[in-house]
């Protein structure tokens, strides 16, 4: 799954430490979500998107290369 966490996140002007606080979770959380190396959980996902005000699916979606 890929997203555009990291976009979204300098839009704010905000630190990896400011959403994850926004979160409720760890920095290093929000840099293996940023990297692809950690897919959220759902309840996650959708605080995610309740963040930046937008669905769950304009944040997280298909990666393009795997089949």
């Amino acid at each position: 799954m890929d997203n555009d966490l990291a976009a979204r996140r300098a839009e704010r002007g905000w630190s990896q430490a400011r959403l994850a606080e926004e979160l409720g979770v760890s920095r290093q959380t929000v840099i293996s979500i940023e990297r692809g190396r950690f897919d959220p959980s759902l309840p996650l996902a959708f605080r995610v998107a309740r963040t930046f005000g937008c669905r769950v699916e304009d944040v997280f979606y298909p990666d393009t290369t795997e089949d």
